[in-house]
């Protein structure tokens, strides 16, 4: 059986639970992590132990608190005083780990399904996004990782063109894969809003709801939007419940024809920051 789980940010006793809770064999089924697997929770640590020694049983994209780890212990990036990420960059693991972790996809698919941590523009079909992500995750697992992670922050360029190159391609596809919410029909990303799809600002949308989408009618799986909650619709799973932040960490089974809602409450979430 084949399970996505939404952002686990390091409450590995809810994902505990959320396993015992469906059952979950590593020889029988596969679990599809959706990103931001570390940061914010209690046991980023223990998290990634747990996911990493599951093996083949799991595989796990990278979401925007994963590339923050990774930033920091490459010295790209100053840690956050709200980061819980000092227990693995503290660890006797810390080099195996970290080295596991960049090998983390940014993009994949299951059952049909694309997989991706945030989202994508309107201009990228599903085959151009899986080819990005494989471009970036070239980089991440390159001995250049160190010089990118010091130019991966930033905003610009704002707008998908199939000319740019190098550092300013690369940082564009992670923000869209990794941190996309809204934009606009033209796929000009916004950063600034957090808040669930109702409340868009001025001529933008959920990517999700861009006229003319290139994935249109291609079932997309995501998580990184934890105030849009689960969202289930035929050609769309958004699976940040907001684990974290005292909301529930969620589990969907998408094979067999089967689409089974398993959710874990995390008691232990934090206030949100």
């Amino acid at each position: 059986m084949h399970y996505l789980i939404g952002d686990v940010q390091g409450c590995c006793d809810a994902l505990d639970r959320l396993l015992a809770e469906i059952g979950f064999s590593p020889s029988r089924d596969r679990l599809h992590l959706l990103g931001d697997l570390v940061n914010r929770g209690p046991a980023s640590l223990r998290t990634l132990q747990r996911l990493r020694a599951l093996g083949g049983a799991a595989t796990c994209l990278l979401g925007n608190h994963d590339l923050h780890l990774l930033a920091v212990a490459t010295g790209g990036q100053r840690p956050h005083r709200n980061d819980t990420i000092s227990d693995i960059l503290d660890s006797p693991d810390r080099a195996a780990l970290l080295e596991w972790l960049r090998h983390g996809k940014l993009a994949d698919t299951a059952h049909g399904w694309l997989l991706v941590h945030a989202g994508v523009v309107p201009q990228w079909s599903a085959e151009q996004t899986l080819a990005l992500a494989a471009e970036v995750q070239a980089v991440l697992t390159s001995p250049g990782l160190a010089d990118f992670m010091r130019v991966m922050y930033g905003n610009q360029p704002a707008r998908w063109d199939d000319a740019l190159t190098g550092h300013d391609r690369w940082r564009m596809v992670l923000n869209v894969l990794t941190r996309i919410r809204y934009c606009t029909p033209d796929g000009t990303l916004e950063f600034d809003t957090k808040d669930g799809s109702g409340v868009a600002p001025p001529g933008h949308q959920a990517w999700f709801d861009t006229p003319r989408r290139r994935t249109l009618g291609v079932p997309i799986a995501f998580g990184h939007w934890s105030t849009l909650g689960l969202r289930n619709r035929p050609d769309l799973l958004a699976l940040d419940t907001g684990c974290v932040w005292g909301g529930s960490l969620t589990a969907v089974r998408i094979d067999g024809g089967r689409r089974d809602v398993t959710q874990v409450h995390c008691p232990d979430g934090r206030t949100p920051f």
